[in-house]
């Protein structure tokens, strides 16, 4: 399926990156789109490709009115970063999916002209959030370009981003495929890096109170070391004072035979 795009050579016609008008109608449109920007950057991350949102899609060279701001869009094989607009003929690829916040007000713009418009520029899936549930009752609804065009896709499965899609509230929760891992939003990746900065101290004071259990081993070790040298002193020195009695005892009772081979029997009797 292709489309002929229309042209106009032209070096003078200026193509805007703002009309005035507000990103999205409430607080849970604005929302859905930040953290859907969000979490697709950080995912892409890695890869050559950029995620934009509500920023002017140009789509036919030399027709500045013919645009369109989806609210978030992803392109493969563009430098990544941010633009202040995107067109479709200077950077060679056309996004390769879509993400619209769509409401009651914005219905029939979402589902009749941006669905044709998407569908004939060849956008490969094009997804409808709507985070109040106000006419789209399963909230999340997408579309893939199949031979006919869009066919719509009943598994919530997006192929070109190889994410599993799930309704979390008034978000879109993003599940990778090849490990089932959750994206993480900021608010989620804030808590879990405070889950981890609280593991890593736990840690540390686990593996500190573990060093001042081996030191205060090795201090009662080295004490019993040193108690036992001194047993072992108080021993010896007690062996050399026997030893000593020993000898003089036996000195005396040398000098004791002498004096009684010289002399005789000694008498205490002095009578």
């Amino acid at each position: 399926m292709t489309t002929v795009v229309p042209t106009l050579k032209t070096s003078e016609l200026v193509y805007p990156s703002a009309d005035g008008e507000p990103v999205a109608e409430t607080y849970d449109h604005l929302y859905a789109i930040l953290t859907t920007l969000e979490v697709l950057k950080q995912y892409l991350a890695d890869r050559r490709a950029t995620v934009l949102a509500n920023q002017y899609l140009y789509y036919a060279q030399g027709f500045s009115k013919l645009r369109v701001a989806p609210d978030v869009m992803v392109i493969f094989d563009v430098e990544p970063g941010g633009r202040d607009n995107y067109k479709i003929w200077e950077e060679g690829q056309v996004p390769k999916v879509i993400f619209e916040m769509t409401s009651p007000g914005t219905k029939s713009e979402d589902i009749i002209n941006k669905k044709e418009l998407y569908e004939g520029i060849e956008v490969q899936e094009y997804w409808l959030f709507d985070p109040r549930g106000e006419w789209i009752s399963e909230q999340l609804r997408g579309y893939r370009l199949g031979e006919e065009g869009y066919e719509l896709i009943r598994d919530n499965r997006s192929e070109v981003l190889q994410l599993r899609l799930e309704i979390e509230g008034k978000l879109i929760g993003f599940y990778r495929e090849d490990n089932g891992e959750k994206l993480l939003i900021p608010d989620e990746l804030a808590s879990a890096l405070q889950a981890e900065r609280q593991r890593a101290e736990a840690e540390r004071q686990r593996a500190e109170a573990e060093r001042q259990r081996a030191e205060a081993e090795s201090q009662r070790a080295e004490a019993e070391r040193q108690r036992a040298e001194a047993e072992s002193q108080r021993a010896e020195a007690e062996s050399q004072r026997a030893e000593a009695e020993s000898q003089r005892a036996n000195e005396l009772e040398s000098l004791l035979a002498s004096y009684r081979s010289q002399f005789g029997e000694l008498s205490q009797d002095n009578s």
